[in-house]
C-alpha cells in the first residue's frame, strides 16, 4: 500500500461501536460508505439507528443522552454550510469538535456554563443554537435556531462551541415571560463572576427585551447588584495594593457654590477621585455619556484628576487599576494646587 492509497470506510457494523456521542451526519455516514438507502434502512422502526434530526442519525436505538442532543443540533447546524462536515463524534479529537459559526445558546449555554438558576440538559425539550442571520434552516425537533447578524466568539465548554453569558443571557431571557426567573438568570450572571452588569444589559438592549416589563425589573435588580459588587471591588482594591485611604461615596460642591458631583472615592490631600463606570447601554447612553464627561471636564478645570474605572476592569486587572490610581496620587505634586471644595458624605 502506498501513501496514494485511499483508506477503506469504516465497515457499517463497526459505526455504532464508534463511543459516545455516537451520531453522525448522513455525510458522514456516506464516507463511510453508507448509502442514503442503507441509513434508512438502519432507521426502521424497531432498527438499531434513528433519525434524531433532518441529516442527523442517532446510532443506538435507545434515548439520546444530553450529549448526544448537544451534538445533534450543532451537527443539523453547521452540516448545510459547504465547508466540510464537522468533526466525526467518538473519532480521535471528537471532544472538541470543531461546528464553523454555530454555538449553544439560552438555557442549554447557560447550564453548560455552570449556572444553578438555569435548568438541567435532560429538562430542556429543545436547545437554542446560534447561526449567522443569511442562513436559511429552521427549527426542527430539539434544534431550536436563534439568528444573529453578528456572531460572538464562543467560548469553547467541554469541548463544545457555547455562546457567551452575556449573549445566552438574552437569548434565554426572550423565551421568558416569569419574571421571578429572569431576575435570578440576570443576578448569577453578575453574582457568580461569570460577567459584569454592562454587558448583559448591552445584550438585552440589542436583543429589545427592555421595552417587557419584568426584564426592566430585573435589569434595575441587576445594575443595583452590579454596583455593589463594583463598590466591594474597590475598596479591596485599595487595601490589596497599599494605597493611602479614601475619603468614600463623597459629594462635592464649591463653598457657597454648586452642587460638583459624586464620587466613589476621594483623596482631598491629592485632588485625586475615583468614579466607577457603571453606565448601563440603554437609549439615554449617549445623554448619560455627556454627563459623565461634563462633570469630568468641570472637575478638571478646578485641579481634580478623575480616574474612571469601569468594573470590568475592576474584576479582571485590579493591579492595573491600582497603578493608575497610584500614578495620580504620585503625580499630585507635580500639579498647581486645586480649587478648595467642599467634601460632603452622600
Amino acid at each position: 500500500m502506498t501513501h496514494n492509497t485511499p483508506l477503506s470506510p469504516r465497515p457499517l457494523h463497526e459505526l455504532s461501536g464508534l463511543g459516545r456521542p455516537r451520531v453522525m451526519t448522513t455525510a458522514q455516514l456516506r464516507a463511510h460508505g453508507v448509502s442514503p438507502a442503507g441509513t434508512n434502512e438502519q432507521c426502521r422502526p424497531g432498527g438499531p439507528w434513528q433519525q434524531l434530526l433532518p441529516g442527523v442519525v442517532l446510532l443506538h436505538p435507545g434515548p439520546p443522552t444530553s450529549e448526544e442532543r448537544l451534538h445533534a443540533v450543532l451537527m443539523y447546524a453547521a452540516r448545510e454550510r459547504g465547508t466540510g462536515v464537522p468533526a466525526q463524534p467518538g473519532a480521535a479529537g471528537a471532544h472538541t469538535a470543531d461546528y464553523p459559526e454555530v454555538m449553544i445558546t439560552g438555557l442549554a449555554a447557560l447550564t453548560l456554563h455552570g449556572f444553578a438558576s438555569s435548568p438541567p440538559l435532560p429538562s430542556l425539550d429543545a436547545f437554542d443554537v446560534l447561526v449567522p442571520r443569511m442562513r436559511r434552516l429552521r427549527s426542527a425537533g430539539c434544534a431550536r435556531i436563534v439568528r444573529t447578524p453578528v456572531l460572538p466568539a464562543a467560548d469553547r465548554v467541554t469541548g463544545l462551541p457555547v455562546a457567551p453569558v452575556p449573549r445566552a443571557v438574552a437569548d434565554a431571557v426572550a423565551g421568558l415571560a416569569d419574571a421571578e426567573v429572569v431576575r435570578r438568570l440576570l443576578t448569577e450572571a453578575v453574582r457568580g463572576g461569570h460577567c459584569d452588569a454592562a454587558s448583559v444589559v448591552r445584550e438585552l438592549t440589542e436583543a429589545r427585551l427592555l421595552s417587557r416589563p419584568h426584564v426592566v425589573d430585573a435589569v434595575d435588580s441587576l445594575l443595583a447588584e452590579g454596583r455593589a459588587r463594583a463598590e466591594d471591588r474597590l475598596y479591596r482594591m485599595v487595601a490589596r495594593y497599599g494605597l493611602p485611604d479614601p475619603v468614600w461615596n463623597v459629594d462635592l460642591r464649591l463653598p457657597g457654590g454648586p452642587y460638583l458631583g459624586g464620587l466613589d472615592a476621594y483623596w482631598p490631600e491629592h485632588a485625586v477621585a475615583v468614579e466607577l463606570d457603571t453606565r448601563a447601554p440603554r437609549q439615554d447612553d449617549d445623554a448619560l455619556w455627556s454627563e459623565y464627561a461634563r462633570k469630568r471636564e468641570h472637575l478638571e478645570r478646578l485641579g481634580i484628576t478623575v480616574v474612571h474605572i469601569t468594573p470590568r476592569k475592576l474584576r479582571d486587572s485590579p493591579e492595573q487599576q491600582a497603578t493608575v490610581v497610584r500614578t495620580a496620587l504620585m503625580a499630585a505634586g507635580d500639579r498647581d494646587p486645586a480649587a478648595y471644595v467642599v467634601v460632603l458624605p452622600r
